[in-house]
């Protein structure tokens, strides 16, 4: 699937799963494949200071850790807030709060996607996309990753939350460094410097939305009120925060990562380019071909048998996304990329209570762009070395120089 060394599964004793590095660095596939036969359920072990973990890697046992109520998300989502013992924004952000408090909030979130915001949106979208890449088509040489993927889903988040236009390239530097990077030298202490910067512009954003209200989101999670009473700062703040990390830097990966897969698959280009394939069902095998969001952890709230093994209580568990999308006994040739593919039982925006309130609009940017590169590209040929995201939760492909010619 990549041109990545593969790595060993013989080496699985040594292999540590928190690493940026080892996912930005080498290919897991014949880890996961090893793991999903032999060790479905595998507990990893604790890494100096950092504590084991059980790993999830077949796709019925992922779909189960991340519906089941005996998971849960409040004391962190992703290893690096499970593992330091839980996730300050606990019972404040959609993604790490459960029960009623979440259906709340999610209700607000949700609500203020109307169907009429969505179709604004995809307007939008859709002429910035194709904009985009006619200019780089007419350029013919490009990143895409900065020149066309990084531009779309910042501003669709942006517009979202009425982010002004001279905040935006400052909003996406601070979303993406605080959960990835695009070098290896980038340290905890860079991103949580990076966190705390946007969590404080959107601090002053929210106070300047409940005195000026608009009719963008941040208006209206600043001036909702549930049972009476308003949202405090801190559940504004981190809501904003996780939709620009949700929509953002896992789109850009998917957008990315879907011209990587093209040049490396030849007939399906030719099929997508020649109208044998929809746009919607391609868009679904991008998504799982991608999975740019890696993990999502839970910590178990009682004893719970999985996998052929069992997870005690209080104990950390992650489900694997990376490699529940290519289970044998879900997909069939997982490890081809098939743009027909159907069904397609991806598990890339989640599953059960916590499936991503931003999906469709993902699908949107994804749709957008795959129709813009079949109406208006002949060839996309790959003139650099593709670089990939360090992160243990993020991954997938960040910088992509190509060359695109008009069709």
């Amino acid at each position: 699937m990549t041109q990545l060394p593969m790595l060993d599964p013989d080496q699985l004793e040594s292999l540590d799963l928190t690493s940026p590095a080892v996912h930005a660095e080498w290919d897991l596939t014949a880890v996961w494949r090893r793991l999903r036969a032999e060790q479905p359920l595998y507990r990893h072990p604790p890494r100096g200071d950092t504590p084991g973990f059980w790993v999830v890697t077949r796709h019925a046992d992922a779909a189960t850790v991340l519906r089941d109520q005996r998971f849960t998300s409040t004391q962190g989502n992703v290893l690096e807030t499970l593992l330091v013992g839980g996730d300050s924004a606990t019972g404040k952000m959609l993604a790490v709060t459960d029960g009623p408090r979440h259906t709340e909030v999610r209700r607000l979130i949700a609500g203020a996607l109307t169907q009429e915001v969505l179709d604004r949106l995809e307007q939008r979208i859709t002429e910035q996309v194709r904009q985009l890449v006619r200019r780089v088509v007419e350029q013919q040489h490009c990143d895409f990753g900065d020149d066309v993927a990084a531009q779309v889903p910042l501003a669709t988040i942006c517009d979202l939350l009425a982010v002004p236009e001279e905040d935006r390239a400052y909003v996406h530097r601070l979303g993406s460094s605080s959960v990835s990077s695009h070098v290896p030298a980038h340290t905890t202490t860079d991103a949580w410097s990076s966190k705390n910067e946007i969590l404080a512009y959107f601090i002053e954003l929210t106070e300047q939305r409940r005195h000026a209200p608009g009719d963008d989101l941040v208006s209206i999670l600043a001036n909702a009120r549930v049972k009476g009473r308003r949202l405090s700062t801190d559940v504004v703040v981190f809501n904003c925060y996780s939709l620009i990390l949700g929509g953002d830097e896992t789109t850009r990966l998917a957008m990315t990562g879907a011209v990587l897969a093209l040049t490396e698959n030849p007939a399906q280009w030719r099929a997508l380019r020649n109208g044998e394939v929809s746009v919607d069902t391609a868009v679904e095998e991008v998504l799982r071909w991608t999975t740019p969001s890696r993990h999502l952890g839970r910590l178990a709230t009682e004893p719970v048998a999985i996998g052929g093994g069992r997870i005690g209580e209080d104990q950390i568990v992650t489900a694997w996304l990376s490699s529940a999308n290519f289970d044998e006994r879900e997909f069939d040739r997982p490890e081809r990329f098939l743009l027909d593919r159907a069904p397609n039982r991806h598990l890339t925006f989640a599953y059960g209570p916590h499936f991503c309130v931003g999906a469709r609009l993902g699908r949107i940017q994804l749709a957008a762009t795959l129709t813009a590169l079949r109406d208006l590209v002949a060839e996309i040929e790959v003139t650099g070395s593709p670089r990939r995201v360090y992160s243990n939760f993020l991954g997938g492909t960040c910088n992509l120089p190509v060359m695109l010619k008009a069709g």
